[in-house]
């Protein structure tokens, strides 16, 4: 693997990728639907994560990629390296009539460690940072307070402190095709996903 002791400069045109969604059969880059909202998270490494949201009832389209950070158009190869600033995220496009954002924060609470920095589990580096990044400011402000709901559960269980990533999203890149919906590609892949065992009540 090639290391990077810059920023790597990127490119000006998109990693090439999956035109639809390995499993519903979507357009990995949907047109814009009324009531359809799109919420990109970080929680190590994308496969695992992927797969989590795509069996989510009212979830249109998850999608593999990578936001956060200064390269364009990055590569896998380059966010590894760790010198991109980006994280391994998901693209979530969801209908809001039929799965609430506090839904699916309460997944992402439960399904990963969020006081672990830049890592999760054996993944470690800042592509592996646990991260939410909202798309209007109603997310934000309620991914926020979900921030605060849930660390009281942790300081009740005697866990640690959250150190999730909470901002606007800036830019969501899609990964390679291979990385899209890899999971159901490759059955037995890997996936590092491990909670807390405490549970996010958020509502």
């Amino acid at each position: 693997m090639r290391f990077f002791d810059r920023v790597p400069t990127g490119r000006d045109t998109p990693i090439p990728t999956s035109e639809y969604h390995a499993i519903s059969g979507e357009a990995l880059k949907p047109a814009h639907r009324e009531g359809y909202a799109t919420l990109v998270v970080g929680m190590g490494c994308f496969w695992g994560v992927e797969r989590l949201f795509w069996s989510v009832p009212g979830v249109l389209v998850t999608a593999a990629g990578y936001a956060g950070g200064k390269t364009p158009n990055p590569s896998y190869e380059e966010v590894c390296t760790g010198q991109t600033e980006h994280a391994e995220v998901v693209l979530i496009i969801y209908d809001t009539a039929e799965v609430s954002l506090e839904s699916l924060l309460t997944i992402f609470w439960e399904n990963h460690d969020p006081t672990q920095l830049n890592r999760q589990g054996n993944d470690r580096g800042t592509q592996y940072r646990s991260a939410i990044y909202t798309t209007d400011q109603q997310q934000l402000e309620t991914a926020r307070h979900s921030t605060e709901i849930f660390q009281q559960q942790l300081d009740q269980a005697g866990r640690g402190t959250i150190t999730t990533e909470i901002k606007p999203l800036d830019t969501f890149y899609y990964a390679e095709a291979y990385h899209q919906q890899y999971l159901h590609k490759n059955p037995g892949g890997y996936c590092g996903l491990k909670g807390t065992g405490v549970s996010c009540q958020l509502v």
